[in-house]
């Protein structure tokens, strides 16, 4: 009965992601729709549409790819049986554990790499997007690589110890380890993680940092910290993002989008990523996620020592690996909803960032700046309304211009 019920969720998941996705589909034109003009025109909109039509044929493709590679080792017991022979050659549960994980990541990165390599190399290529070289994609790779053996094995290593020292409520020390790891990265993210793939030097002095150190000052918001990241050696894609907490707190800014935005549209998604810190928006996720955190390893705690569910996956004893692979598909469901409350309440913070924006007269700089970072990455601007309710979460560029109107 487990196992009907673990395939019948995987059937359903991607009839259901398939569905929201033709949903997408059904609304891509020629012809602009009334609510797009003055935002793209002609040229670019039909640039817009090859692109969408692109990806989701691309995404159709992988999508049913990983359907089916799922559905043959389900259907198969490949996890079972790569658990049995691997404790032919492993004792330790905490070695067979870290074992099978590395196996299946591998299998994983040598079957999805070949998609990494065409969505940069022909798709983001092809609409003059990818700024990535061989040797950058490649090295990328390898620290991608290295970073999950070092951080990735290393968090799991510990909570293999909880797991198996620390007893019934090993959960709860887990929920801490995680929790305390969690907000390390968080404050070392800008100083550790990202030097190892981009360049991060503090914007010079002139024109644009004067007018965000003025607006930092008039919005209350000490900031010391500005920089510019090398993004266009990868893509011609710009954005901006906020990190860190208190001395640690620094506003970075990918130089696609100095070179694209005028210094007011600047400076209002800087507002805009302010006021997210101003409003504690970021405070809530991460004590959202903290408990999310907490209930998912309670549940999982549940999971583990299951020997149904065991052999549901074609194993024939108990392990946390297994258990771990059998709760991410039962959590399925509950994860979806609990994806919709999450989108809704991410919906919300974004037009409150936005409001805090506005209140300082940076409207109109914002909208244009939203516009022209929608725009020069030919951005779904007509987007299915039930995708964007479970799968965004921003409001549209459409909603959002709305929202600053009023």
């Amino acid at each position: 009965m487990l196992y009907y019920i673990i395939i019948l969720i995987v059937v359903l998941d991607f009839g259901w992601t398939q569905y929201l996705a033709y949903r997408n589909r059904k609304l891509m034109t020629p012809i602009i729709p009334e609510k797009l003009k003055g935002i793209y025109d002609q040229e670019k909109y039909n640039c817009q549409q090859a692109y969408q039509k692109e990806n989701s044929r691309f995404g159709i493709y992988t999508s049913l790819l990983s359907f089916i590679i799922i559905l043959v080792v389900l259907s198969f017991g490949l996890f079972g049986w790569l658990d049995n022979y691997l404790r032919g050659y492993i004792e330790s549960p905490m070695l067979l554990t870290l074992a099978f994980v590395g196996v299946v990541y591998v299998i994983n990165e040598i079957v999805s790499l070949p998609f990494e390599y065409y969505s940069t190399f022909v798709i983001e290529e092809k609409f003059g997007f990818n700024k990535s070289s061989l040797k950058t994609f490649w090295f990328d790779q390898l620290k991608g690589l290295l970073l999950t053996i070092v951080l990735g094995g290393g968090i799991l290593t510990l909570i293999l110890w909880i797991f198996g020292n620390l007893g019934e409520y090993w959960w709860l020390y887990a929920w801490g380890a995680i929790t305390v790891f969690s907000l390390v990265m968080t404050f070392l993210y800008s100083d550790i993680i990202v030097p190892l793939f981009n360049k991060q030097s503090p914007l010079e002095d002139g024109e644009l940092r004067k007018a965000i150190e003025e607006f930092a000052k008039r919005a209350d918001f000490s900031l010391k910290n500005i920089y510019v990241m090398d993004a266009s050696k990868r893509s011609t894609k710009g954005n901006a993002y906020f990190t860190g907490f208190g001395s640690k707190k620094r506003i970075v800014l990918f130089d696609t989008l100095i070179k694209d935005l005028t210094t007011e549209e600047i400076v209002a998604v800087l507002a805009h990523e302010i006021g997210h810190y101003k409003k504690k928006h970021i405070v809530k996720q991460m004590i959202i996620s903290v408990f999310y955190t907490g209930a998912m390893l309670f549940i999982l705690s549940l999971f583990l020592n299951s020997q149904p569910l065991a052999e549901a996956l074609g194993g024939s004893y108990t392990s946390f690996h297994l258990g771990i692979i059998a709760f991410s598909i039962l959590f399925t469901p509950i994860s979806l909803v609990l994806g919709l409350f999450t989108n809704v309440l991410s919906r919300k913070n974004e037009y409150e960032a936005d409001t805090f924006a506005a209140n300082f007269g940076l409207s109109d700089g914002l909208v244009g700046g939203l516009k022209k970072l929608s725009v020069d990455s030919l951005s779904n601007l007509n987007p299915d309304d039930l995708y964007v309710f479970f799968y965004y979460s921003h409001p549209t560029l459409l909603q959002r211009i709305k929202h600053l109107g009023a």
